[in-house]
C-alpha cells in the first residue's frame, strides 16, 4: 500500500475499529452450515466511488469517499468470515482486476489481497463498466463448483456498456440456484439504488444491506453474513432445525427448478436423520383475501411435501401447513419483501 493509501486509512475513525475488535462470529452452541461453497468479494473501483457518499461528510465515519467506506465493509466482511471450508477471491471491476483469485478461504490471505486496493486514484476520464465487468466475473464462476456468493460492494453507478441488471440477468438465468449476489449498497442516487436492488433480487438469497448501515451495526452485519453464507442450525437430536427456505412467484404454488438443489439437500437430511420429523411451513405476501392466501399457503406447503413424498421420504414423517400471510418474513410494502414472503420454510423437529 501506498504511503498516502496507508494516511488516509487510518483515519477511519475509532468506531470501525473498535468493531473489528468487538466482531464476533455468531455463538459456538450454535452450528454452522455454509449455504454456499465459494465466494468473491467483487469491489466497484470506478471514478464514482472517489467521491463523498451523498456528497457529504459523514463526520462519524470519518468524512470519507465511497472507495474508502466500501474497502472498509470489505474489511468488516472478512473479519466475520467463519472457517466453514469456503473458496474466495477478491476482484474489482472498472477495472476488472484479479487481487486474489479462487482458493480455499484465509482470513490473512483475504485481509493481504484488501490492502493493496488503491483509495486515491485519478477520476478524470474513467468510467463505470459495471455489466462488462460482470461478464468478466463470468469467467471465474464457470469454473467453480458448487454454489457461489458474489458480495458486490458498490454505488450502482453504471455508464458504459452492456446494462448491469441485464447482465445480471443473464448470469443468474444460467448458474440458478448456484448463484447469489450479495449486495452492500453505498448508492446515493436513485438509479444506483435501482441497480443494486434489483440485482440483489435477482437470486435465491436476496441479501442487500445500506454499506452505512453495515458499517455502523454489527447486528446488520450478522444478518447480512447469515443470509447469504450461512446457516444456525442447533443440535439436530434435541431441537427444531430451521433448514432453508424455497421461494415461489406470485399465486403461483409450483417449485422452480432452481430450488431443486434445496429440496434433494432437505431429502437427504432426512434419510440420514431417521428420528426427525419433517415439518414444512407455507407462506404467502399480503396480496389477496385472507382466506384465499390461507389456501394457497396449504398448496404451497403440499407441494414440497409431494416432492418429499416422490423421493422416498415417508408421508407419515411430514407435517404440510400453511399459515397465510399471517407470519410476514419481511415488508409487505415493497417488492423484494413480498418476494420473500412467498414461501415454503422447510423444519425437522425431533419426533415425540
Amino acid at each position: 500500500m501506498t504511503n498516502t493509501n496507508t494516511i488516509k486509512m487510518r483515519i477511519i475513525p475509532a468506531l470501525l475499529a473498535i468493531a473489528l475488535l468487538i466482531s464476533a462470529i455468531p455463538a459456538a452452541a450454535a452450528k454452522l452450515v455454509p449455504s454456499v461453497d465459494n465466494f468473491i468479494l467483487f469491489l466497484d473501483h470506478s471514478s464514482s466511488m472517489k467521491f463523498f457518499y451523498k456528497g457529504v461528510r459523514i463526520v462519524d465515519l470519518g468524512g470519507q469517499s465511497k472507495i474508502v467506506l466500501a474497502k472498509s465493509a470489505m474489511v468488516e466482511f472478512n473479519n466475520l468470515v467463519p472457517d466453514l471450508g469456503y473458496k474466495s477471491g477478491v476482484y474489482t471491476f472498472a477495472p476488472f482486476r484479479k487481487y486474489a483469485g479462487m482458493s480455499p478461504y484465509s482470513r490473512t490471505a483475504v485481509a493481504n489481497a484488501i490492502d493493496p486496493i488503491s483509495i486515491d486514484y485519478e477520476t478524470y476520464g474513467r468510467v463505470t463498466p459495471m455489466g462488462p465487468g460482470l461478464q468478466e466475473l463470468d469467467k471465474v464462476l464457470g469454473n467453480l463448483p458448487g454454489r457461489t456468493a458474489v458480495v458486490l460492494f458498490s454505488d450502482g453507478d453504471e455508464n458504459l456498456g452492456i446494462d448491469a441488471v441485464v447482465e445480471a440477468k443473464r448470469l443468474q438465468a444460467k448458474y440458478g440456484d448456484r448463484l447469489c449476489f450479495m449486495v452492500v449498497s453505498f448508492a446515493d442516487s436513485k438509479h444506483g439504488e435501482s441497480v443494486l436492488k434489483q440485482i440483489a433480487a435477482l437470486s435465491r438469497c436476496s441479501c442487500f444491506v445500506n454499506g452505512e448501515e453495515f458499517l455502523r451495526n454489527q447486528a446488520a452485519r450478522l444478518t447480512f453474513m447469515k443470509c447469504g453464507l450461512y446457516q444456525e442450525q442447533s443440535d439436530m437430536g434435541s431441537e427444531t432445525v430451521v433448514f432453508r427456505s424455497i421461494y415461489f412467484d406470485f399465486d403461483k404454488y409450483n417449485i422452480k427448478p432452481e430450488f431443486i438443489p434445496v429440496l434433494d439437500e432437505g431429502v437427504a437430511m432426512s434419510m440420514s436423520k431417521s428420528n426427525m420429523g419433517v415439518v414444512l411451513e407455507g407462506h404467502t405476501d399480503s396480496v389477496g383475501s385472507d382466506s384465499y392466501n390461507q389456501a394457497l399457503s396449504n398448496r404451497r406447503a403440499n407441494s414440497v411435501k409431494s416432492y418429499f413424498v416422490k423421493k422416498g421420504v415417508d408421508a407419515g414423517r411430514i407435517t404440510a401447513i400453511g399459515y397465510g400471510e399471517a407470519q410476514p418474513r419481511a415488508d409487505n410494502a415493497t417488492a423484494e419483501g413480498r418476494k420473500l414472503n412467498r414461501r415454503v420454510e422447510i423444519k425437522f423437529k425431533p419426533v415425540q
